[in-house]
């Protein structure tokens, strides 16, 4: 989901047209409305946060909808910057403290009481599990740096099924002050610097230059970069503020030229909210379309008259949105997240989520009257730069304050009795398969009150394999690390070679490689298929996968391991024509073949895992006395059985051997649990989570030496 906000700057209107110029050729200087005054920005406004809201209420057809965010950059960077231009021209001076006092008034009051609600609202509805998570959001939303916060969170692979922050939403308000920590200096060193107009345009062409290009490299090698992190989106807000430039001129526009520019900007917006949705990489150059679009809406409507966008966007209902869109945009979104849980309803309930955002509306109305404008226009702020200063930072640290003392205090997380450890009791019993099936076959009903490890460990914390930076990024091509565990002195080779499900299972090897003294290998790239095939990724092929896994294969030639353990999850999009069974499996046979040549390295496969309903630990968080509600049965935990049969296959052909996992995860009965024993089975929506695969380390290690034995020189089935 792509959050965003409205932009938070001062009323809609433009500098006066310098030397008469609007006044000689006879034009209205806006649509509607007195002299200076654009009411046809604040529909404009109407139109961005109504997309925005509509969008992340899941609402058809309008899923693109989150490219307000990139028409508001536009529009403040626009009225930000004619307004220092005005009080130069009346002052001949920019006053830096008048300037982030009025910033800080206009967006901290209402902002602050959002962060304070919604900080309570996650305490009482959105359970402990990501709390203190949200507590920090809180902190990093109040000093505006929430937007680098979520960027890193977003290169994490596994935080593609995490459940968004209910503070995800400040990110673009920290984008733009971030901006205005800088443009205003460079506007005042410029103004000195150049005395005409159109040289003004050099540092902020230059700044936009270098932000565009970014955009588009941060696009393609880190999305969540791109997305949330300033220095990708400053070009958008320098558009406005280069528009702002020329505002002295755009009453020159012939009338007609104006109107058809206002209507095509306005078609652009609404053509990238229909056409784009969450598929779409952005911002990249498709940010280039709203963007134009707003610039051209606000080129246009100065002097387009009443023929113009600003007939549409200047009705008094888009005007009054407008007026609310910063307060509708700040509880819109927390709305969204924390009144269907409130509710007891899942975070998918679409109806809800909209009456949820619509409801926001009043709450917008209220915000803007009885905390906006009573603080923003109080006189002993309004003429004190310095006290506005000092009620800004007020704000900010008391809102940080709440969020850390809210951290100490966490909702608690409610539990059953306590269960058999389900380590110890595989680790002691003489039959470790046997005990295994037994836990497997004792329903857990309510969390375990000594469960092991905690919730919180089991979600967060991470093996050696990712706190080593040995699974590669998707945009890694090169392991340069040498990932190397087990016995490091050993004389015999086990390799890990696949995507993020071999991973998973480096707990338990790792323990057995130490033991009997094996070299363990890990090479592993998050979801990179070893079958010699081209998946999707962004909607492009995921070429660095297929970079790294013909390095990776030579890599493994070289080592000449006695095992190479292979897994991969069965769920992906191929890239291209062809039918996803027959082209996975003829790829899979492939690599076992490169694998096998010259006859030292034998292959293991495990099949994938069986998949839970959804985030496991959000379940049986939301669920914790009813886990049976996030349980599946084994019939329908294989999102993809056919490629499973082609694997099985491609295994069978080149006399590869497999172990099928299921029985290890799922009771006699077919039931796939989330809780064994006192021992979360996942740590997400589709891995495994660590402290079950330690507690199997007695049963896979008996596999393998079943199959392999102890010196790794038997060959199964040979």
């Amino acid at each position: 989901m792509h959050p965003a906000r409205p932009a938070s700057d001062d009323s809609p209107s433009v500098p006066a047209p310098r030397d008469g110029a609007s006044a000689d050729r006879g034009k209205p200087s806006a649509p509607t409305g007195g002299p200076g005054l654009r009411r046809d920005i604040q529909g404009l406004r109407a139109v961005a946060v109504s997309l925005v809201v509509l969008s992340h209420s899941g609402v058809p057809h309008v899923a693109g909808g989150y490219i307000g965010v990139d028409v508001f950059f536009v529009i403040s960077g626009f009225l930000i910057t004619s307004l220092m231009l005005r009080e130069w021209t009346r002052e001949g001076r920019i006053s830096l403290g008048r300037f982030y006092a009025r910033r800080a008034l206009r967006l901290l009051p209402a902002s602050t009481l959002v962060v304070l609600a919604t900080l309570a609202g996650s305490w009482l509805f959105l359970g402990p599990l990501r709390f203190a998570d949200y507590a920090k959001d809180a902190i990093a939303s109040a000093w505006y740096v929430v937007n680098f916060r979520l960027a890193e969170a977003g290169t994490d692979y596994f935080n593609a099924d995490v459940p968004p922050s209910p503070f995800q939403h400040f990110w673009s308000l920290a984008v733009e002050e971030q901006f205005y920590l800088i443009w205003p200096i460079v506007l005042i060193v410029a103004l000195k610097l150049f005395r005409r107009r159109v040289l003004l345009a050099i540092p902020l062409l230059a700044l936009a230059a270098g932000s565009f290009a970014l955009n588009l490299h941060l696009t393609e090698t880190s999305p969540s970069w791109a997305y949330f992190g300033s220095q990708g989106r400053i070009w958008e807000l320098a558009v406005g503020a280069l528009l702002a430039l020329a505002a002295h001129r755009l009453d020159d526009i012939p009338r007609p030229v104006a109107a058809a520019l206002s209507w095509a900007g306005l078609a652009a917006i609404a053509y990238a909210a229909v056409a784009f949705d969450e598929s779409t990489p952005f911002p990249g150059h498709h940010a280039v379309i709203p963007v134009a679009g707003a610039a051209a809406v606000l080129a246009g409507g100065a002097a387009a008259g009443r023929y113009g966008a600003g007939a549409l966007l200047s009705l008094r209902p888009a005007v009054w949105i407008g007026g609310i869109s910063y307060a509708w945009y700040l509880w819109h979104w927390p709305l969204i997240l924390i009144v269907p849980a409130a509710a007891g309803f899942g975070e998918h309930d679409g109806p809800l989520r909209l009456i949820a955002a619509l409801g926001g509306i009043v709450l917008a109305w209220g915000t803007l009257h009885l905390v906006e404008n009573p603080m923003r226009f109080h006189r002993a702020f309004k003429t004190r730069a310095r006290r506005g200063l000092s009620l800004g930072l007020g704000l900010s640290a008391a809102a940080a304050a709440a969020a850390v003392l809210a951290a100490q205090f966490p909702p608690a997380l409610s539990s059953g009795t306590a269960r058999p450890d389900t380590k110890e009791t595989i680790a002691s019993a003489s039959d470790p398969r046997a005990a295994l099936t037994e836990l497997l076959g004792q329903p857990v009903e309510k969390l375990p009150s000594n469960l092991t490890p905690s919730m919180r460990d089991t979600a967060y914390k991470r093996s050696a394999v990712y706190t080593d930076d040995c699974a590669l990024e998707m945009t890694d091509k090169v392991q340069t690390q040498p990932c190397l565990y087990g016995d490091r002195t050993a004389d015999r080779s086990v390799v890990l070679f696949g995507d993020s499900h071999v991973a998973q299972w480096f707990p338990a090897l790792d323990a057995i490689a130490r033991k009997h003294h094996w070299r363990l290998y890990s090479f592993t790239k998050n979801a990179c298929k070893i079958s010699q095939i081209t998946i999707e990724w962004q909607g492009g092929p995921y070429s660095s996968c297929d970079d790294w896994r013909a390095v990776t294969l030579d890599r493994i030639r070289e080592l000449e391991p006695e095992l190479v353990i292979t897994s991969s999850s069965n769920s992906a999009k191929l890239y291209g024509p062809g039918d996803m069974a027959e082209v996975w499996g003829r790829g899979q046979a492939e690599t076992y073949r490169m694998l096998q040549q010259g006859g030292h390295t034998k292959v293991l496969t495990v099949l994938d895992t069986p998949w839970p309903k959804n985030n496991a630990v959000d379940c049986a968080v939301a669920h914790p006395d009813s886990l049976s509600d996030c349980a599946r049965h084994r019939s329908s935990a294989d999102p993809k059985p056919e490629v499973t049969e082609a694997i099985r296959a491609a295994a069978a052909a080149e006399d590869v051997t497999l172990i099928d996992p299921y029985d290890w995860i799922c009771a006699p009965s077919g039931n796939c649990p989330v809780v064994v024993g006192n021992t979360m089975v996942y740590r997400d929506f589709g891995h495994l989570a660590d402290g079950y695969v330690a507690a199997l380390t007695p049963v896979v290690e008996d596999e393998l030496l079943r199959l392999f034995g102890a010196d790794l020189s038997r060959r199964p089935g040979g």
